[in-house]
């Protein structure tokens, strides 16, 4: 599915799950030798079709039983022809929301936060107007993208809005790309709108549903949801090469792939920008290695008592994947194999992730450093990530 709606031949800004992209070149891997590496060869193919695509590079990390491997193609610097380097950092788009989920399960976990009660308890005021309604919409609905809440990114009726609302950010992505935005702003200028549908009614992937449960992180903690994520998620888990951006930062931190995005046809460096219009729906920076062993911890129960991780696997149907079913930011699905995969994804100006664990314990990235604009090229994504899921 491609979740992008085009405007004046610019791809619409979005900080969404499905998608895909690719690019040229040889093989090539993180380990010392990866030079000698070679795919899996279903991997290869599929890698191979990403070629075709016309890409600038794809970047594969496998970890599991079997040990990490790494596998490359294409470039990720289209003026030095420089491959992606080793533990290259990008940003992760919508993956962010795992992270956010799973931190708002560690408070319903501790009895600060009760999953079926309404947001106006923790977000007093924040949920109303033109039909909005805070004391209707539960937590739950929040994380499930239940809720039916407006979406703050100007988009089409295919997302149930039927015009974009003068409020709504612009999706140009050049004219948003160095501004700032705080969470509260853009929740406020979602609630301009009125509701999509009656909360419960149907799942519609909306990113207002996370800048909501950002704040209210925030509100029961008193911290920033940002030193939360770290204090308790990253530090324990020892992820080094993940972040959440500074206020006001535009770059990446680190060795990175350099991130494209077409506008007008091109391919226009888009590495750089303030994506705090992303937030906590989307604004998190991390390496494939770090994003593999976060959904192998919080799948194995490290992170969450059996309970709170149950209810992140309840699912609702998936609206912009057929066939998937979306839990709390976690999309279940059958891989063509046959294996019940569960996992995330991203979208975000410069860069697609998309990720996957096994029940035998084997986590799968697949990065692209440019958006796809095309059904085929966002298959193609999901193509490399399949066959690394059912060859490992």
């Amino acid at each position: 599915m491609n979740p992008f709606r085009r405007n004046s031949g610019k791809a619409a800004l979005s900080v969404v799950v499905v998608g895909a992209v690719l690019a040229s070149a040889a093989c090539g891997g993180e380990a010392p030798d990866a030079a000698t590496m070679t795919p899996p060869p279903a991997v290869s193919t599929a890698m191979d079709r990403l070629m075709r695509q016309g890409f600038p590079g794809v970047q594969v990390v496998i970890d599991g039983p079997a040990g990490p491997r790494t596998f490359t193609a294409g470039v990720g610097d289209l003026s030095t022809r420089a491959p992606f380097p080793d533990n290259a950092r990008v940003r992760i788009g919508s993956n962010t929301k795992t992270y956010v989920a799973a931190v708002i399960m560690q408070l319903v976990a501790e009895g600060k936060v009760e999953l079926d009660a309404a947001i106006e308890r923790y977000l007093p005021g924040v949920v109303r107007g033109n039909g909005n309604d805070g004391n209707r919409i539960t937590v739950r609905h929040v994380l499930q993208h239940t809720s039916g809440v407006p979406d703050y990114l100007g988009r089409g009726s295919g997302d149930g809005i039927s015009a974009q609302s003068s409020e709504q950010l612009d999706p140009d992505e050049e004219t948003l790309r160095w501004q700032h935005f705080e969470m509260i702003e853009l929740v406020r200028r979602a609630m301009t709108l009125p509701p999509q549908f009656d909360p419960g009614a149907k799942s519609v992937y909306t990113n207002t549903n996370y800048l909501l449960a950002g704040l209210l992180i925030e509100r029961v903690t008193g911290n920033p949801a940002a030193d939360e994520i770290g204090r308790r998620l990253l530090e324990p888990l020892g992820l080094r090469d993940t972040y959440v951006p500074a206020a006001h930062e535009t770059g990446i931190r680190g060795p990175h792939a350099r991130g494209y995005h077409r506008i007008d046809g091109e391919s226009v460096d888009f590495t750089d920008f303030d994506p705090s219009w992303g937030a906590t729906a989307g604004d998190m920076v991390a390496t494939a290695t770090d994003m593999n062993r976060f959904f192998i911890a919080l799948l194995s129960g490290k992170l969450l008592p059996p309970a709170q991780l149950a209810e992140m696997q309840r699912t609702v149907p998936f609206d912009r994947m057929p066939g998937a079913d979306y839990g709390l930011a976690l999309i279940h699905r059958t891989a063509p194999c046959g294996k019940e995969v569960w996992g995330h994804g991203g979208s975000i100006p410069g860069f697609e992730t998309r990720n996957g664990v096994t029940a035998e314990g084997t986590a799968v990235t697949v990065t692209v450093n440019q958006l796809p604009s095309t059904e085929e090229e966002a298959e193609a994504v999901n193509g490399v990530l399949d066959a690394a899921l059912c060859a490992s």
